[in-house]
């Protein structure tokens, strides 16, 4: 496709021709040969989510009215472009969303230095969709606010070395407890992994599990929690770091021990669990560091809602809400891969790099990037408003180089659990123990 003509809004779409690949089943060879071709109407839909259109009837216009690179003009109606899109369901762009982000893994590269023991790090967490318009005949008597017109929740793990969604999967219940879909979801995820959870999968048994399965976690420490200490490592320039047992009364008693640092900054307290017993392994101040991490994904949640336009639904109806979650998470994706190769370029951390700015201005800075555009965002200096930018995460101060007592040689970690008795509406499969 040539782009030597291209305006500069369509600058960055040249750019990503190469990075979209269009995936498409090949037409039939029964039957008149197709009007709209399957590469048209995916990056047709892709193109739609980058320019924040915010109907399916957009995807038409641009299709057959003001036309899409070199693709010839559709002659098919609106609704005919609509059922394409819902025919095909989901899949086409689940199956793209998946191959350009392997594609993408192959050029970002991962921030080792975080938590280099285990074998990736890794945020769990959910996020509920936007409601939908009452344009459906059976949702048109449902009041506004009605959680029935809530679609369901993006459930999701997100890698924090590449700033990349790894796992995406969807429940269409909006208030499903997070636990529910938990071990799936660390099913798909390499043993030895560090896990970054919020208190919504706080649970004792869960804590257990996880630990038995193979994998670390670092997750802040539920209010009233009762616990029994074991060995205190250092308490001291407001650090208490020591071990324990999580829960001080026998109906609810978890297996395993684990770490808890209190960490005081002047009035506030914060709490923090780990199953990371070392403190050599994961020093206070790295599990400080890595659980404020865990916002990332909350940073890219707000990316596919408001910069890249998820907060307003294209339909009401299951296929396509779907098929237009996975095109913005595809153009997510490909955006924070962007800032992870920029951010490795110029040698930052890549929170410095506004994904923001970079969305609203690339087609101005592809053109003067003369070809380098990544080179060329990397020579920028790190200021206040600039695409480099200092990070605005809150990063607390915690003493390094404490002393450590070491733990007794011959500690018991390992206790019988009792776990107190919860509904749950459904039967979990355990995940597999780890065989190292």
């Amino acid at each position: 496709m040539s782009t030597a003509a291209s305006p500069p809004l369509e600058a960055i779409e040249a750019q990503l021709q190469d990075l979209i690949p269009p995936r498409c089943p090949p037409p039939s060879a029964r039957g008149r040969p197709e009007t709209l071709s399957g590469a048209a109407l995916w990056c047709g839909l892709l193109v739609c989510v980058l320019r924040k259109m915010t109907s399916q009837q957009a995807l038409w216009r641009l299709l057959a009215q003001s036309g899409l690179w070199d693709f010839p003009r559709t002659t098919v109606c609106a609704e005919a472009v609509r059922l394409r899109v819902l025919r095909a369901g989901p899949t086409v762009m689940q199956e793209l969303f998946a191959q350009v982000s392997a594609a993408l893994a192959a050029t970002i590269p991962p921030d080792t230095t975080l938590a280099p023991f285990a074998t990736g790090v890794y945020v769990l967490d959910e996020s509920t969709l936007d409601q939908v318009a009452r344009t459906l005949p059976s949702l048109r008597a449902v009041p506004a606010g009605d959680d029935r017109l809530l679609p369901g929740k993006l459930i999701s793990a997100y890698d924090v070395r590449t700033q990349q969604f790894v796992t995406i999967q969807t429940t269409d219940g909006p208030r499903q407890n997070e636990k529910v879909a938990a071990r799936d979801l660390v099913r798909t995820l390499p043993p030895q992994s560090l896990l970054l959870a919020d208190l919504g999968y706080f649970a004792f048994a869960w804590f257990d599990e996880l630990v038995d399965a193979g994998y670390h976690l670092i997750s802040r420490l539920r209010e009233k929690t009762t616990s029994v200490t074991l060995h205190v490592f250092t308490d001291q320039d407001g650090v208490r770091d020591e071990l324990v047992w999580l829960g001080g009364y026998r109906a609810d008693q978890a297996a395993h021990a684990q770490r808890l640092l209190t960490i005081q900054h002047g009035e506030t307290i914060h709490r923090y669990l780990t199953s990371v017993l070392d403190p050599a392994t994961l020093p206070p101040h790295a599990v400080v560091d890595l659980y404020a991490r865990r916002w990332s994904i909350e940073e890219a949640f707000s990316l596919v809602k408001l910069e890249l336009g998820l907060h307003l639904l294209w339909s009401a109806q299951d296929a396509l809400i779907e098929t237009q979650l996975y095109a913005v998470l595809l153009i997510a994706q490909i955006a924070r891969g962007l800032c992870a190769q920029i951010a490795d370029r110029a040698g930052i951390p890549v929170a410095q790099v506004s994904v923001r700015l970079l969305l609203r201005d690339l087609p101005y800075l592809v053109q003067r990037a003369n070809g380098d555009l990544i080179g060329y965002l990397a020579a920028l200096p790190v200021v206040k408003g600039g695409y480099l930018r200092p990070a605005r995460t809150v990063r607390y101060e915690v003493p390094r180089n404490l002393p450590i007592r070491p733990r007794p040689p011959d500690l018991v970690l390992w206790r019988k659990p009792r776990y107190a008795h919860r509904r749950s509406s459904r039967v979990h499969t355990p995940l597999p123990r780890y065989q190292d």
